[in-house]
């Protein structure tokens, strides 16, 4: 399996399986985790026990037949031809070795172990007992079903950003002001960290000043931001970024980036995009 990214574990009756995935479809599943519901000892005994099964041969050929141009037919016609046999072997690293199957991956070392595509991970757990292949899958499923609900927000986010955008500037000034305009104080102190310039524009104190204020809280002033700020916030990075650019002290910045945080919390205080958003956040397992 090429450009293995995403790591998950799935758990079928207490038994827990690690998955790994490219993020796609690929997913790839522990054939070593799933053996320790026969044999938590020697995982490795009962793999190799069903890869000496003559239909068990047939199936990985068919699979690698069907996904792999680099399969070597000829070679397995004679491995076909020996499985069932007494004197028949067949490990996973013989497999990929011998025949350049890519439907099982063997790892070395402590943290090693023998993963197979799903279509193959549940073709051996059916072997081992179609019950708990029913519990792997269901719990397979359920991860399926988050992964799906982490996608769908995602792109519902991208899309209601786009209107939330649009939002920011086309209205007008609402009644109350979000957040307080900066003191005259706020305007002479001179930021060496723009971050903080940031901050102060849009919550009105420094990172180290809301966490004086906020003892017991967890993380720090952005990872207790709302989606709005949040908005507003990566608006006003792209600003300051320009304003730099050209030439504009600290202090001008501050009072400049203030307003304009002022004007757009406003355009979005009560938008029914971000409550959706919110509400599908909420909804997330």
């Amino acid at each position: 399996m090429k450009n293995k990214k995403l790591t998950e574990t799935i758990n079928a009756q207490g038994i827990e399986i690690s998955i790994v995935s490219d993020g796609i479809n690929d997913d790839y599943i522990s054939l070593t985790d799933i053996a320790k519901y026969k044999n938590s000892d020697d995982p490795r005994f009962v793999i190799q026990n069903w890869m000496r099964n003559r239909n068990t041969i047939e199936f990985l050929g068919t699979w690698e037949t069907l996904y792999n141009s680099n399969f070597n037919r000829v070679k397995f016609e004679a491995v076909k031809s020996d499985a069932g046999l007494n004197r028949f072997v067949m490990t996973p690293t013989k497999w990929i070795k011998e025949l350049n199957g890519i439907g099982i991956i063997s790892k070395a070392g402590r943290y090693g172990g023998t993963l197979a595509h799903k279509d193959i991970a549940f073709e051996f757990a059916s072997w081992l007992s179609p019950e708990f292949k029913l519990y792997i899958i269901k719990d397979y499923q359920r991860l399926k079903n988050d992964e799906s609900s982490r996608l769908s927000l995602d792109w519902n986010l991208k899309r209601e950003l786009s209107k939330i955008n649009y939002k920011i500037h086309t209205d007008a000034i609402k009644s109350h002001i979000i957040p307080n305009t900066v003191t005259k104080q706020q305007q002479r102190f001179a930021y060496a960290n723009e971050a903080d310039l940031l901050n102060t524009a849009l919550f009105g104190m420094t990172a180290k000043e809301w966490r004086e204020q906020n003892p017991n809280a967890e993380g720090n002033i952005r990872d207790n931001a709302s989606i709005q700020q949040l908005i507003v916030l990566a608006n006003l990075e792209n600003l300051n970024a320009q304003y730099i650019k050209d030439g504009l002290s600290s202090s001008q910045r501050l009072v400049i980036l203030n307003e304009i945080a002022i004007q757009q919390m406003l355009s979005l205080i009560g938008n029914s995009s971000i409550k959706k958003l919110e509400q599908q956040a909420k909804e997330l397992p």
